[in-house]
């Protein structure tokens, strides 16, 4: 509102030109006197020059009272009659003036909704306008909480009580409860006096405390509901007229209105931000439809073009942006990517195969791999406990991948299973046939005939036999070898040259499998395919020996039982015993001439005494100990130990048996 609206109650009347006397006469018409006398002309004028100034009623009143000690009664009755006529006058102008103010007010109330930006600041205009227009002491507004039941304080202007100001009253309490009961105006010009509305301590106490004693209250309505009270009050008795109740009900209805834009404003942003949150939804899942279809096709052209775990496990880490790790059906881990190794998460396997959808383990997330009701596998999302829906559903799917390539790897190995299985009968049973056609057949499956390679035989039972022979199966596939069953032996035929190694380790992988003890004999090694059936029978020998033994789930290879392996096989291979006890020192005294042998078999005959040795040699002592170095320098230092010993000492006994020794 401009400065210079008439809407200022306390703008400055407009100054007069011409000094007047507190008559309202002006100076330059001094007051009647003794000499000078004032003519009808004179107070005529006198009326005309304070209409013309902004002149009050009292002013005016004066003039006649003044003409009354001066003028003629027929000049006096002139005066009079201008007086009353210049008191209507004045009240007209008064009333316009007031009317002018009024308007210049509302048309800046709706201007100020038509450029609304803060409705509060529009609020407190309004309630201060009225406060200015209607000249009350105090003005506010109350608005109704639905929700608690209650009516509180929006917008006050000149109140200085914060008891008023903070009062929370109950539906149709106070005079701004039968307001909004009756959705009419009301007035009362002593408030403590009215007996038309509900007293409460709470109201009468926070309007005592703001020493208020007429109130007038008009209602805000919004669609004919009343939504709050806007009030003028005063801390004196006043009745208010129809013109200030009117007033107020404009300004009442002007900020309804901007309420009711308020909350239209609210519901609009509202509204946007629903619509821009839908937008960000749709185009987020827009974004993980176009990444859900861009890994489905690359999950199924790895499938399609037989990928292995460990390419899809790096696929689903690069999409969902985590390491993956894969176990198979038993917590053997199968493939890993982008993260270390992880222990097998048995219980949320087993959460997630009741379910049927992946579960949280740790700071991770699990999914079964199943192909119907079968377990196959798992796959461990490392670091997304909780990921977005998208990329649930998206390791779910590739769960299902994965259940894929691991029930083809089964049917593969399967199918593989019983290629190699039938290997392993024909070759063992092949006898004096050609081995060209199995020559082919084994390099189909993986498997090089020509290298050198180890036999390994086990006991199968028939309650473990099927379980035992997958998992040999299994493992002879990640080392290109051939597993099978002949009889009630579990027969691997492994790359390699250490025998006994190799049976060491198939005990323990075949034992951890079958959840007991594997014993496992060796043989080999063995060139080509027709050596194979006769390291069979060594090998059978050797697991014979071990059980006779006692050594249970253990893996050794005949050579390496030393004489024991001789006498409990039944089919001893005594000159190979000999080569691999002394064959360094024979083929040392053949070389240089020396007798090592010799002094061996004597130094053995005169229970390790060096003297007696020498004496019987007839050499020097020195020379003695001398060939004794020289033989563990050939044997090894342990060839003294009793046990090492008796070994020697029976191969020397099978030398000369065997008629080699001169």
């Amino acid at each position: 509102m401009s400065a210079g609206s008439p809407y200022h109650r306390d703008q400055e009347p407009a100054a007069e030109t011409e000094p007047r006397s507190s008559l309202g006469c002006r100076r330059d018409h001094p007051a009647p006197t003794m000499t000078s006398m004032l003519t009808c002309s004179d107070y005529l004028l006198n009326l005309f020059e304070l209409l013309a100034g902004d002149g009050t009623s009292e002013q005016l009143a004066q003039v006649p009272v003044e003409a009354r000690a001066q003028l003629p009664a027929r000049d006096l009755h002139r005066v009079e009659r201008a007086g009353k006529l210049a008191l209507r006058l004045r009240s007209t102008l008064d009333e316009r003036r007031r009317h002018e103010s009024e308007l210049a007010a509302l048309f800046d109330t709706a201007g100020d909704l038509a450029r609304v930006r803060d409705p509060d600041a529009v609020l407190r205009a309004i309630v201060h306008r009225a406060r200015m227009l209607l000249g009350s002491h105090v003005a506010y507004l109350s608005l109704n909480d639905s929700r608690a039941g209650t009516t509180y304080m929006r917008v006050t202007d000149g109140c200085v009580s914060a008891l008023f100001q903070q009062v929370r009253l109950g539906m149709g309490e106070g005079l701004g409860g039968l307001v909004a009961q009756t959705a009419r105006p009301y007035a009362t010009p002593s408030y403590f006096e009215d007996e038309r509305f509900t007293h409460t301590d709470d109201i009468d106490h926070a309007v005592g405390d703001e020493r208020l004693v007429a109130i007038l209250g008009v209602p805000l309505s919004v669609g004919g509901s009343v939504i709050g009270v806007l009030y003028a009050a005063d801390r004196s008795t006043r009745d208010y007229s129809h013109d200030e109740i009117a007033l107020l009900s404009s300004l009442a209805d002007h900020a309804a209105i901007a309420i009711d834009n308020s909350r239209l404003l609210e519901e609009t942003r509202h509204a946007l931000v629903e619509l821009n949150a839908a937008h960000e939804t749709i185009r987020e899942h827009n974004s993980a439809m176009r990444r859900a279809e861009r890994a489905h096709d690359r999950l199924t052209d790895l499938v399609l073009r037989g990928g292995s775990l460990e390419d899809i496990a790096k696929a689903v880490a690069d999409v969902l942006g985590g390491g993956i790790v894969v176990h198979d059906e038993d917590g053997t881990e199968l493939a890993c990517a982008a993260t270390d190794s992880l222990p097998w998460p048995g219980r949320a396997v087993r959460q997630s195969r009741n379910s049927g959808r992946s579960v949280p383990w740790r700071t991770n997330l699990v999914c079964a791999a199943l192909a119907g009701p079968e377990l196959l596998g798992s796959l461990t999302l490392v670091g997304c406990h909780e990921p977005a829906d998208a990329d649930r559903r998206l390791f779910e799917r590739a769960g299902v991948v994965t259940a894929l390539v691991l029930l083809l790897r089964r049917r593969t190995a399967e199918a593989e299973e019983r290629v190699r299985g039938e290997l392993i009968t024909e070759l063992l049973g092949a006898g004096e046939r050609a081995y060209g056609g199995l020559s082919a057949r084994a390099r189909r499956v993986g498997f090089d005939p020509e290298g050198s390679k180890v036999v390994l035989v086990s006991r199968c039972g028939n309650a473990d036999r099927e379980r035992l022979a997958s998992t040999a199966s299994r493992y002879v596939g990640q080392h290109s070898g051939l597993a099978g069953t002949h009889g009630d032996h579990l027969v691997l035929v492994l790359p390699g040259t250490d025998a006994g190694n190799a049976a060491r380790h198939a005990a323990r992988a075949l034992g951890t499998s079958a959840a007991r003890p594997v014993t496992v004999g060796g043989s080999g090694p063995v060139e080509g395919l027709d050596g194979i059936a006769g390291k069979y029978e060594e090998a059978c020998r050797c697991l014979e020996a071990l059980l006779a033994l006692g050594r249970t789930g253990e893996g050794a290879a005949l050579a390496e039982l030393g004489f024991l392996g001789v006498l409990l096989g039944d089919r001893g291979d005594l000159s190979g015993y000999v080569r691999r006890t002394v064959g360094a020192v024979l083929d040392y005294d053949s070389r240089k001439g020396t007798d090592l042998v010799k002094t061996l078999r004597s130094y053995f005959e005169h229970d390790a005494g060096l003297s007696r040795t020498a004496r019987a040699l007839h050499v020097h002592v020195n020379t003695v100990a001398q060939r004794l170095d020289r033989v563990s320098a050939l044997l090894g230092p342990d060839w003294r130990t009793p046990e090492r010993g008796l070994e020697i000492q029976l191969a020397l006994r099978l030398h000369r048996l065997s008629g080699d020794e001169q």
